[in-house]
């Protein structure tokens, strides 16, 4: 297929070699040239600009930041779409922006599909990623052909509209973040009360939170931040999104976005959202 990939962040930057491997003709188009120039080297064309990208391929796949950026860069910025185009939009938004998109492509003519990722950047690279997928369901069963590359196949989902499809991913990043927060006041009341870190870490592997204690702890107690499988820029954005999209308070939910915004202000937004454990 000719497929068009559009955003190249550090998401986007994981998924496309895996089209590229499949033998599929891809097109990359990022803000920034620097990241497109990299892939152009590992055997994409490389377009100046969104327009020239989409022209005349069967698929889209954008990646963006947030829902603003889908708007700047596709449904705001007339495109040149052709008729039937398959639009595969792994990008985090919320349920309104996702039926939004998918009417001003019904309106141009093409194919709406919101297929979120469940994951880091690790089992991005590795072809593991949950991914969930939302559509009418000809335009979903194409698209999973293509977001195949990149999912463990017992994690593949099918919803049945895009809105949905997005739900489920804000569902899935607000337990990521309650997480986040419960892994670290269990270490800030386990220090309080005299136990080290260690002593805590070993306890949470009995419980719930055990993959995320196991996965994040180590940086934690090293305050080593560095690394960002996903800022903490990117989970406040979903934050606010999980926010807007609730018409009941979520408090735990509001809690740990003042805190993520905390580390975006602080300089730290493109830290791993791990960092709001950091000592204050």
């Amino acid at each position: 297929m000719d497929i068009a990939f559009l955003g190249l962040g550090r998401m986007g930057r994981e998924l496309v070699p895996h089209l590229i491997d499949a033998g599929h003709r891809v097109t990359v188009w990022n803000r920034s040239p620097e990241a497109a120039e990299t892939i152009g080297r590992r055997g994409a064309r490389v377009a100046r600009t969104a327009a020239e990208a989409v022209a005349a391929v069967d698929a889209v796949v954008s990646v963006l930041f947030g829902p603003d950026a889908v708007r700047e860069a596709i449904t705001e910025a007339g495109l040149p779409w052709r008729p039937g185009t398959l639009w595969i939009d792994v990008t985090t938004v919320s349920p309104a922006d996702a039926t939004e998109f998918a009417a001003r492509a019904s309106a141009a003519g093409i194919r709406y599909v919101a297929a979120p990722v469940v994951g880091s950047l690790a089992p991005a690279r590795a072809g593991t990623l949950a991914v969930l997928v939302g559509g009418e369901h000809d335009a979903a069963r194409d698209a999973k052909r293509i977001v195949g590359l990149w999912a463990d196949q017992d994690k593949l989902r099918t919803f049945d509209s895009p809105a949905a499809a997005a739900a489920a991913k804000l569902v899935a990043n607000l337990a990521l973040a309650v997480s986040m927060e419960t892994l670290s006041e269990a270490l800030r009341l386990g220090r309080a009360a005299g136990l080290s870190d260690d002593d805590v870490l070993a306890t949470l592997s009995l419980t719930a939170i055990a993959p995320l204690a196991a996965q994040k702890g180590a940086l934690v107690t090293a305050g080593d931040f560095d690394d960002a499988q996903f800022t903490a820029e990117a989970l406040a954005k979903d934050a606010r999104l999980m926010l807007a999209t609730a018409d009941v308070p979520l408090p735990a939910v509001a809690l740990v976005a003042a805190e993520l915004q905390r580390a975006v202000e602080a300089g730290r937004g493109d830290k791993d959202f791990s960092v709001i454990a950091r000592d204050r």
